[in-house]
Parts: structure tokens; C-alpha cells; sequence
């Protein structure tokens, strides 16, 4: 008998990437029923006729909430009766928050509060947020409005009764709503260059089911107030450019050239065209700060970082300063595990979505 038979889940902006990623995984299994909590009704509708269409089954399973985590009151509604939420909803465009901190507040911040508040009362059993390499040592709104989502996490596992908090903190989701593949597949077929920020930037890489792995890792073992993160690999963006260009290169210009006979992009390869860094990114992302490596659990493929579950009569626990935690290096995508071309190749190949495009199956995400 699995954790979630017979079980309530609620998935906060669930019509994204991450939510298609768990009704793929769970719909056929023992699961009571997965809410999909969400402000799109368009969104929604889409999600309700490709599950219809291809797990006519199973279907029955889904049921919609229409509502925004900014709003309170929406979500105490769709709590009564959850087992377990998954809290995806988020701002995660790094430019669009640089030139709308404020709105990055609302649904991160303020979103999360209301998640965390609502299923507290509500009763539910287990919460997992879903956060970001980018909320390790943040310098742009995005990251730095995670990181604020993290500490409100953690400071509310503290009294947070039989509701355990967890959080997840990954780096690129390959393929997801908004991220660049899709675009410089969509760029090769129209004929035109890809478009990089920075060719040797790096970037942790993992796909949308690594992704619900870690939640389901976190679920099952992570303890209240924990951050856990998997040590994924990486590579710069140039090598995924390459990757990207090499699977779909025979595909160039197809838009163009079928309203025209002439094949002369065909027998051409797409240009890779640096614009430069853009609004608030860095160079390489971190998943762990050097200050949480050193108190970091290691769980095989992921680290598990516990909360300090200490109050503020800091007296009663001094003790002598550990001088080890300044030989503590922190984990980041610049000394993980750097993949190579056709590791990045075959990494990207395996994709679903990939898949799918190449052999002309539509992606509803």
C-alpha cells in the first residue's frame, strides 16, 4: 500500500510544468484525488481535456480549484479535506521579477504564507515547497523572494503542530514552462539563430521527473523544517546549446521551408548568437551556501539541510566556534559534476518533451 492511497493531494499552481509531471506520475496509481489549484481557468480547461483524452480512466481523479495563493481565502477553501500539498505556484521569471519585485513578493512570499497558514488549520498532514537554486546566496527579486519563501517555511515548521513543512531547492528543470529549450527548438525551425546569455555560464540540469523525485524524497524523508536538494550535474550553457542544436539540426528552417521549395536551409546549421547576460543572472548557481554544507545531511543522491531549531536565548547554547566550517565549500554548478557534450546530449535526449518533438507529438507544456 503506497503513502498516498486513497489520499487528498493539492498541487498550488498546478497547471504548470511540475503539476503535469505528478498527474503523469500518480493518476494511475492508488491516489483518492489530486486538486489542482490554479488563478488560469484556460490553463485548467487545456489540463482537463488532455487528461480526459489520454487517461479517460483515471480522469474522475482530477478536480479544479480556481483561485490565486495571494488570496487567502481561495486556498482555506480548497484545503478542507487535503492530505498533502505540494506548493508550486510561483513567479519564477528572473527579468519579468527584476522589473516587478513587488509582484514576486505577493505570490512568493505572501503566496507561501497564505499556503502554509491555510493548510495548518486545515489539518493537512505534509506541505512540500518547492524553491530554487537561485534562493542560495540570491541577488536578483526571484531568488531573493525564495530565499524569503525558505525562511518562512522553516519558521513555521517550528509551530506548525502535525503539519511537516518541507522544502525542495533544484536548479534548471530541462523542458519546463518558460525555459529555453523549447525556445531554441522553436528558433531552429523558424530558421533563425539561437539565442545564449553567456556561453560559459553554468547551470544545473534535471528533468521534470528528477524533479518529482525530490519532492516524493522529501516527502518521504524529509523531517519537519528540512531543506533537501539532489546533486544533480551540470554543464555551461554553450554545451546545451550544442546539445539542442544537434538533436533538432536537421529540423532548421522546416517552417520556412514548407512554403518553399528551396531546401537551402536544410543543409545548413543553426547559428549560436551571444546576447549577454541578462537582468539579474549569475554566472553559475549555488545549492548549497557554505554555511548550510556544513551542517548538511548526505542522503546518497540528495543533502538534506536541517532547520536551526534553536529560540533566541542564544546563551544557554554557546559553545566554542567550529573553525572547520571555513574548509566547507559550497555546492554549486560550477564544482558539481560538469557533463560534456554528449552526456549533455544524451541527458536532453531522454526527455519526454524531447521525444515528443522529435517525432511531431504535440506538448501540451
Amino acid at each position: 500500500m503506497s503513502l498516498f492511497k486513497d489520499k487528498v493531494l493539492l498541487i498550488t499552481g498546478g497547471t504548470g510544468s511540475f503539476g503535469n509531471a505528478v498527474l503523469n506520475r500518480f493518476l494511475k496509481t492508488d491516489i483518492g484525488e489530486i486538486r489542482i489549484f490554479s488563478r488560469d481557468e484556460k490553463k485548467q480547461d487545456d489540463m482537463r481535456h488532455d487528461f480526459q483524452a489520454r487517461m479517460p480512466e483515471v480522469a474522475n481523479k482530477i478536480k479544479f480549484y480556481i483561485g490565486d495563493v495571494r488570496n487567502k481565502s481561495t486556498l482555506k477553501y480548497a484545503m478542507k479535506g487535503v492530505d498533502y500539498v505540494f506548493h508550486a505556484a510561483a513567479l519564477k521569471q528572473v527579468p519579468s521579477c527584476e522589473f516587478f519585485p513587488m509582484e514576486a513578493v505577493k505570490t512568493n512570499v505572501i503566496g507561501t504564507d497564505n499556503t502554509l497558514d491555510a493548510a495548518i488549520d486545515a489539518g493537512v498532514k505534509c506541505v512540500i515547497c518547492l524553491s530554487t537554486d537561485k534562493a542560495a546566496y540570491p541577488i536578483n527579486a526571484m531568488g531573493i523572494t525564495k530565499a524569503i519563501e525558505e525562511k518562512i517555511a522553516v519558521a513555521k515548521s517550528r509551530l506548525s503542530g502535525d503539519t511537516k513543512i518541507c522544502c525542495t531547492r533544484y536548479g534548471n528543470v530541462m523542458c519546463s514552462r518558460g525555459s529555453v529549450i523549447p525556445l531554441w527548438i522553436d528558433q531552429i525551425r523558424k530558421g533563425n539563430p539561437i539565442t545564449l546569455t553567456e556561453p560559459k555560464m553554468t547551470r544545473f540540469i534535471m528533468s521534470l521527473e528528477e524533479a518529482v523525485d525530490l519532492v516524493l524524497f522529501a516527502f518521504e524523508h524529509g523531517k519537519n523544517g528540512d531543506i533537501l536538494v539532489q546533486k544533480a550535474p551540470a554543464c555551461t550553457i554553450q554545451t546545451q546549446a550544442e546539445a539542442v542544436v544537434e538533436l533538432f539540426k536537421h529540423q532548421y528552417g522546416e517552417a520556412l521551408n514548407s512554403s518553399n521549395s528551396s531546401n537551402s536551409l536544410n543543409s545548413a546549421e543553426p547559428e549560436i548568437r551571444v546576447i549577454g547576460i541578462r537582468h539579474g543572472e549569475k554566472m553559475y548557481e549555488t545549492l548549497l551556501t557554505k554555511e548550510e554544507a556544513a551542517k548538511a545531511i548526505d542522503m546518497g543522491n540528495f543533502y538534506a539541510v536541517p532547520a536551526d531549531n534553536r529560540d533566541l536565548n542564544y546563551d544557554k547554547y554557546f559553545k566554542e566556534g567550529d573553525t572547520k566550517r571555513a574548509l566547507i565549500e559550497e555546492f554549486n554548478s560550477n564544482n558539481t559534476r560538469i557533463l560534456n557534450l554528449e552526456e549533455t546530449k544524451e541527458k536532453i535526449a531522454s526527455l519526454q518533451y524531447i521525444q515528443n518533438e522529435l517525432n511531431g507529438i504535440p506538448n501540451l507544456v
